[in-house]
């Protein structure tokens, strides 16, 4: 399986960690490159769970060197984004970002030239900038995608539990890219509550480790065929009900053996087509569909959407958690 790779902070919220713990290899986020601001950033959690290999930090160094540089440079879109938001009259919502987690200066100063960013100090006194939640969430959506693209050692799925940089990363350019779907799978995957332990999960991933993987494999099984078969997403979804609606099952047995209360989230996977121009998609009334796995069900969306090609070329599926905040 890949490593949930979480953005747009640093700090991973704990329902994106439990997620990850359970339905991927590990989680990642891109965190500063200084070594005492990674100190201050990241919780003692994350550091134990990095210490057993299930956390990973990603620093834009070494093989990520340049490529938020290379990214505003092969992306017209990005460019233009900024400075379209430049335009603009900034809003008040201004967040901090650890100055070493860009890695490139020459970038940075030319958000201060556009007003965009703006040098500060923090409480911790790291030297940070000061952004719009907009221009933040629109840098860490790109490279978080472009990490996903790049990477040589490990394969990564971008995910995130806010809806803007979802649509951000997906969508910045609506004259690029391919048609997708987005799949709901909150009832296939479902979610411990809040109140869990990490130690709790950490126990549950590894004593029902066989049903776990039963079932992510067969999630992945139904999301390649998705990508291969786009025109006939019923088709797809007949041919996995089997073996979806009894890796569930086993996987919901063993979730009711371990003293944790569960629940169902909000949690959609983007799923480019492997081979429609833009444009080519022209999406049916799907609605029934959502029925056809009855248990599991998950749905097809009745909309397309248009990620960016090159994000989303080699790595199909991206995630977006729409938090139900009521629960937390």
């Amino acid at each position: 399986m890949p490593t949930m790779l979480y953005y747009p902070l640093v700090q991973p919220p704990q329902t994106a960690v439990h997620q990850a713990l359970l339905y991927w290899d590990g989680i990642a986020s891109l965190v500063p490159g200084d070594s005492d601001v990674q100190d201050a950033a990241l919780s003692s959690e994350l550091r134990d769970l990095q210490d057993r290999h299930l956390y990973h930090p990603i620093t834009l160094e070494e093989e990520y060197r340049g490529l938020l540089r290379r990214a505003t440079e092969e992306l017209p879109a990005l460019a233009d984004a900024l400075i379209e938001i430049s335009g603009r009259q900034i809003p008040r919502d201004w967040i901090l970002s650890y100055n070493s987690k860009w890695n490139d200066a020459e970038i940075l100063n030319s958000l201060v030239d556009l007003g965009l960013a703006r040098h500060v100090r923090n409480p911790t006194s790291f030297k940070s900038l000061a952004m719009p939640r907009e221009v933040l969430t629109l840098l860490t959506a790109t490279m978080a995608h472009e990490v996903a693209r790049s990477s040589r050692n490990r394969a990564y799925t971008p995910y995130t539990d806010q809806q803007t940089p979802d649509q951000v990363a997906l969508g910045c350019d609506p004259n690029t890219g391919v048609a997708s779907w987005r799949v709901r799978l909150g009832q296939l995957l479902p979610a411990p509550s809040p109140a869990t332990t990490t130690q709790q999960i950490l126990e549950f991933r590894e004593k029902y480790a066989d049903e776990r993987e039963r079932l992510l494999c067969a999630t992945q099984e139904m999301l390649v065929e998705l990508c291969r078969n786009w025109e006939h997403p019923a088709d797809v979804l007949r041919r996995m009900e089997l073996e979806l609606t009894s890796a569930r099952e086993d996987y919901m047995d063993a979730a009711k053996s371990k003293r944790i209360a569960w629940t169902e989230r909000s949690l959609y996977a983007t799923v480019a087509v492997a081979s429609a121009a833009a444009g080519a998609l022209i999406a049916p009334d799907l609605g029934w569909v959502a029925g056809i796995l009855g248990s599991v069900g998950f749905n097809v969306a009745t909309r397309e959407i248009r990620p960016l090609s090159k994000g989303q070329k080699e790595h199909p599926f991206s995630y977006l958690d729409l938090v139900d905040r009521h629960l937390t």
